[in-house]
């Protein structure tokens, strides 16, 4: 069975080479090519004004409890497309694995969510920062760039 999954996962790849942005979705941490493929072959980042819509549209978003002027964020609210919003969690929790390793922008920016709101909570975030980046790598030419996105 893990020879298949492999074979599969290798065809994959192959196919996806062909994408002009495949490459520069490999470039961000938490995502693999199985999640690059996934996202190239489900989501056209066209039909979406901005990241945090993509964002939406995957279910990575806080439910939103307002009333009376006052708004309560909640749990997230796992509408949307859930193959893509598991994949993305679980490259965010491969990147959380690792995180007191790095010391660039993105161990500092994780390292803080993790003391402010604990691992759980700092998972859902970073899915939903890489899929805010995601999108913006879909929509624009430019390669991903460490010191951008997390400041």
């Amino acid at each position: 069975m893990n020879e298949h999954i492999s074979t599969l996962t290798q065809e994959i790849a192959a196919l996806c080479q062909q994408q002009t942005r495949y490459k520069a979705l490999l470039a961000i941490p938490g995502v693999e090519p199985l999640i690059a493929a996934a996202f190239l072959s489900e989501v056209n980042a066209g039909q979406f004004n901005n990241g945090r819509q993509l964002s939406a549209w995957c279910g990575l978003i806080p439910r939103q409890n307002s009333s009376g002027g006052k708004t309560m964020l909640s749990s997230m609210t796992k509408n949307g497309n859930r193959g893509l919003r598991t994949l993305i969690i679980q490259g965010a929790r491969a990147v959380i694995r690792f995180v007191q390793k790095r010391n660039d922008g993105l161990g500092r920016w994780l390292t803080g969510v993790i003391e402010r709101r604990g691992k759980m909570k700092a998972t859902v975030a970073l899915a939903n920062k890489l899929t805010r980046i995601v999108w913006r790598l879909l929509v624009e030419p430019v390669g991903f760039n460490m010191n951008k996105a997390f400041k």
